[in-house]
């Protein structure tokens, strides 16, 4: 896999995380906490230190070396703060040539235009550099923000999974949506 240094939008950077963001990762899952719980998995108390940022860390610099994985962190040009995140994960070459987008964004980012800015970018390498067909991404229907994001990409409502993920102790319907890279070319 071609692994992107820094992109750049007008407002952010997005970087390949990796261990050295342990610190960063941690402030942002603390920070987020309350706000991110309605639409994540239940999390445990130890979700919340350093071992394990650190231990999630480094099997996502694991993905990203097997190929499997990018995850970017979302930083304001002037701050190592983190913004926000976009993960590609479960990217299959061969036939299938696609991924699953994962994103989240602090509660004090929002309404700004940060997430739409980063993921423009970010699906803009996808298609182009990693050469994908096809972004799948899902979400609960009570998450207005991210249909109104996602239809605002591109992206087209393919079905609902009912009873799909297990959410902050429930299992939840989401509505399955995919944005097709019209430009790549069969291998």
């Amino acid at each position: 896999m071609n692994l992107p240094g820094v992109l750049l939008s007008e407002r952010l950077a997005l970087v390949l995380a990796s261990r050295e963001d342990g610190d960063a990762v941690l402030h942002y899952r603390e920070l987020n906490r309350e706000h991110l719980a309605q639409w994540e998995p239940q999390r445990s108390a130890s979700y919340y230190t350093a071992e394990a940022v650190g231990q999630h860390l480094l099997q996502i610099e694991q993905q990203h070396a097997a190929g499997a994985a990018l995850h970017f962190l979302l930083r304001l040009h002037d701050s190592a703060d983190i913004v926000g995140q976009c993960s590609f994960t479960n990217i299959i070459r061969g036939p299938f040539q696609a991924c699953h987008l994962g994103f989240s964004l602090g509660h004090i980012w929002q309404g700004k235009g940060l997430m739409r800015e980063a993921l423009k970018l970010a699906i803009a390498h996808m298609f182009e550099v990693q050469q994908l067909h096809r972004i799948m991404a899902n979400y609960q229907p009570a998450n207005i923000n991210s249909e109104k994001l996602l239809h605002s990409l591109g992206f087209e409502c393919e079905g609902l999974a009912r009873q799909y993920l297990n959410i902050n102790g429930r299992w939840a319907d989401h509505v399955l949506t995919s944005l097709i890279n019209t430009g790549c070319i069969a291998a």
